[in-house]
């Protein structure tokens, strides 16, 4: 799995963070992509989206530019989900 963000500046409410998603979902459905997660968020200024392949930079800026959001950093990196388990036995090495 590759966890996917980039910055989002200009989501307001509610609305935008679905609006923002929406727009990310259908991106990436035109592209045959399948997303296990898209996560929107005005407080964190950013769209997260969590994918078995990282989405392409230009893919994403393109889907939330269209919208009329300016967009910002972009980062793509392996995420590793721990499960409880996996958490427990980190904190004791």
């Amino acid at each position: 799995m590759y966890k996917t963000t980039l910055a989002v500046d200009g989501m307001m409410c509610g609305m935008c963070e679905q609006h923002v998603r929406e727009a990310v979902q259908k991106a990436l459905e035109e592209r045959g992509i399948t997303a296990k997660k898209i996560a929107a968020s005005r407080k964190q200024k950013e769209v997260a989206v969590i994918a078995e392949q990282p989405v392409e930079e230009r893919l994403l800026r393109s889907a939330i530019q269209a919208t009329g959001y300016d967009t910002g950093a972009y980062l793509s990196a392996p995420d590793e989900e721990k499960g409880f388990f996996q958490k427990i036995s980190s904190l004791f090495g």
